[in-house]
């Protein structure tokens, strides 16, 4: 495998002297796009800025085709960054958005409009071009923040929850489109998202931060099959339950409901409502916990329930405490 794109060594941020992003590392190799998934106020964006050179790191390195960015201004980085907001050229057409990297950058006349044409076949912008930002969709200003991004050839794309002010129906033709002009163009990127089936959807590989501090990364495949911890589990959608030999990872389409529960675990209906197909119950446990089941018809609520599962996924047991911590 050749040597990574971009290399983050044992980096630590914070806010003040609040820290938000606790000795992580990760590598992201060349054309690979590496989604960054957790809860918000995880640490993903301060991390994401870290990197681009608008946060100061408190330890830690990052080193791009392995050069040390230490004291490198952001505009010096060759880094794209795509935020939440288009923030686009409100005095400039769509074609002029895109074409501003390369203009900058004195690349010739033909190379400029070879890549203008074929962002905008990728990106479905041809009709847009000599329209103004103000008179286009959240969407379409998207595309466009993306084309101008990948024009300017940037060594590394950052994409800072770009979809989170997206009208919720056209988010998924959006995936689709950024996933081809990413791997059409070789990018090579890192994706932030608090959604898991966005970022599931969008990475090679998928890097789980929680409080600041890398849980795991690996393939969304076996990410996913192999949660590693309670904490990963119930953010990637999963039940975690007390199981013979240890607690479970169990989906909630994997669950069924016993209505004579016997000496195990009882489990009381709350809520009941029609998602899709079937049914999505929420069930509380004795000790105040969370369960949710998918199943073709509703629980009564208030009723007392067992749960068994066809399938599961073991998990570590709890360690012990550490008095000095």
């Amino acid at each position: 495998m050749s040597s990574p794109r971009l290399e983050v060594d044992r980096l630590s941020a914070s806010w003040g002297r609040t820290p938000v992003v606790r000795s992580v590392s990760f590598t992201v190799h060349e054309g690979e796009v590496l989604t960054l998934l957790g809860p918000n106020g995880s640490g993903k964006t301060t991390l994401l800025r870290a990197i681009a050179g608008f946060e100061r790191p408190t330890a830690g390195t990052v080193r791009l085709d392995g050069v040390d960015l230490a004291g490198v201004p952001p505009h010096r980085r060759s880094i794209g960054m795509l935020f939440q907001e288009a923030a686009l050229f409100p005095h400039r057409t769509v074609l002029e958005n895109i074409a501003y990297g390369p203009m900058l950058q004195r690349r010739d006349e033909a190379d400029l409009r070879a890549v203008v044409e074929r962002l905008s076949a990728l990106l479905a912008l041809g009709e847009l071009l000599n329209r103004s930002p103000l008179e286009l969709s959240g969407g379409e200003r998207q595309r466009v923040a993306l084309a101008r991004t990948l024009a300017a050839r940037p060594r590394l794309v950052l994409l800072d929850e770009p979809f989170a002010s997206v009208d919720v129906e056209i988010r998924a033709d959006l995936h689709a489109e950024f996933r081809a002009a990413l791997r059409e163009f070789g990018a090579t990127a890192i994706h932030v998202t608090h959604d898991r089936e966005e970022g599931f959807f969008l990475g090679d590989r998928v890097a789980l931060i929680f409080d600041g501090t890398l849980e795991s990364v690996g393939p969304p495949q076996e990410l996913y099959g192999h949660p590693g911890s309670a904490r990963t589990a119930r953010f990637l959608g999963y039940n975690v339950l007390p199981g013979p030999e240890g607690p479970m990872a169990v989906l909630p389409d994997d669950l069924t409901a016993v209505s004579d529960p016997g000496p195990g675990p009882t489990y009381t209906v709350r809520a009941t409502g029609l998602v899709g197909r079937g049914f999505l119950t929420v069930l509380e446990g004795t000790a105040g916990e969370r369960v949710d089941l998918r199943s073709d018809r509703p629980l009564p609520v208030g009723s007392v329930v067992g749960l068994q599962w066809t399938r599961g996924v073991p998990l570590p047991r709890p360690g012990p405490v550490d008095p000095q911590g």
